[in-house]
């Protein structure tokens, strides 16, 4: 049974990837988001690039996106040399009604972040497991830290409710170092009332660069189901 949901699941990825592809043009530039859902919307962006000879640069939001255009042919560029982007596509750890989500559990919030804020128009893609009632059920915000700052970061948390949790590295020791040579703290609220107010608690917090809570970001969500995409535009 497991086998068949995680079948399932890699096709409404896809599905929901070809969807939110629709939306690049000839000459666009575009923020390539990071994780699982995004990089099939990459690989997508690259075969538009080889098929039709489309003139479309990137903007990759980690060095996982980054290698993962260069191998897919997307001609990357910078913030620095298109401070102002067409559209970016990423992906979601959680989706509330309203169009808040979370975001980094993959580490690369902040510059997700960044780009999207960047973007004409950011669209979102995820499969329908990631839709929920509240944000914050049964996911952490991820919150990037100066490490300098991590361990008053996790005392001010505890103050808010939380419960926070030092993000350790798989196959090395330690905790993991963000693209931006940070840390990442993992903050445990269980659902959230207010993700507005909670995302400005947090980002008061001095040492806190980001936080995984994207408010009134996405402009339009690609949900991927088990046979259909389903199209969410934000109020």
């Amino acid at each position: 049974m497991k086998a068949k949901k995680e079948t399932w699941i890699e096709e409404a990825k896809k599905r929901a990837a070809s969807e939110a592809i629709k939306h690049v043009k000839d000459g666009f530039t575009v923020g390539l988001g990071s994780g699982s859902t995004a990089a099939y919307a990459i690989q997508e962006i690259g075969d538009i690039i080889q098929i039709k000879g489309w003139q479309v640069s990137g903007v990759p939001t980690s060095h996982q996106a980054f290698l993962l255009a260069v191998e897919c042919g997307i001609p990357l560029t910078t913030l620095n040399e298109h401070p102002q982007l067409d559209l970016s596509i990423d992906g979601a750890d959680q989706i509330d009604n309203r169009l808040n989500i979370i975001k980094g559990m993959g580490g690369a919030l902040t510059r997700e972040k960044i780009v999207a804020s960047a973007s004409k128009q950011n669209i979102i893609i995820a499969d329908e497991t990631k839709l929920v009632k509240k944000l914050g059920s049964d996911c952490p915000v991820p919150v990037e830290v100066l490490p300098f700052a991590v361990l008053t970061v996790i005392s001010k948390i505890k103050k808010l409710g939380g419960k926070p949790v030092l993000r350790g590295g798989k196959g090395k020791v330690g905790p993991i170092v963000t693209d931006n040579g940070n840390f990442v703290v993992d903050a445990h609220f269980g659902p959230i009332q207010s993700p507005s107010e909670l995302n400005h608690q947090l980002k008061m917090i001095p040492g806190v660069v980001e936080t995984g809570l994207f408010i009134e970001m996405a402009d339009i969500v690609y949900i991927g189901r088990p046979t259909s995409v389903k199209k969410l535009r934000r109020k």
